[in-house]
């Protein structure tokens, strides 16, 4: 079945020095840019590249818990991983015969990180990776904007009709290492 939602890729070349920062930072700007309660802002600086987050301490453990989980997976000996970030909404759930079974989660937009992890073997290749991942940062930053900015990006957005909390949409963080969930 495919998506009817907006799915936003952002793909990462890392190295084991800056995985961690920048996995850090990339979550905290979707969050950022996603998150419709009362926020806290604030900022990382990643490679020279400042990313907007959010000073929330639930967010911040949950951020915190999926980039340790992929820090595991990855030295698992893996080399690539992913991490996607689901926004759903909530809607009643039907049976074949409109009886209300409940409520089921329906996405509304993904964040699909994929990122790669490559040695580097001298200090020439370590500063050509982290001069290329700050642009990729940046674009991804640029991405960012363009895309919550957008005609696309705002109707997407289902109405709001809880404002209680930091979001009012149910947030899941899911960690892909090798095809398999960690986490």
């Amino acid at each position: 079945m495919e998506a009817t939602y907006p799915t936003i890729t952002v793909d990462l070349i890392l190295d084991r020095f800056t995985t961690k920062d920048v996995l850090h930072g990339v979550l905290h700007s979707i969050l950022f840019h996603r998150l419709f309660g009362t926020i806290k802002p604030t900022s990382f600086e990643v490679l020279d590249v400042t990313m907007p987050g959010v000073a929330d301490p639930e967010m911040e453990q949950l951020v915190n818990e999926k980039v340790d989980a992929f820090w595991r997976g990855i030295e698992g000996g893996a080399k690539r991983g992913q991490i996607l970030v689901t926004f759903s909404e909530r809607k009643p759930k039907k049976s074949w015969f409109q009886v209300y079974m409940g409520e089921e989660d329906v996405p509304w937009e993904q964040w699909v990180i994929n990122a790669e992890l490559k040695q580097q073997r001298s200090d020439q290749e370590r500063q050509n990776l982290h001069s290329t991942l700050a642009a990729t940062l940046t674009k991804t930053i640029h991405t960012m904007l363009s895309h919550t900015s957008s005609e696309r990006g705002r109707s997407a957005v289902p109405l709001i009709t809880n404002a209680a909390g930091i979001s009012p949409f149910p947030i899941q963080i899911s960690v892909k290492v090798g095809d398999v969930e960690i986490g």
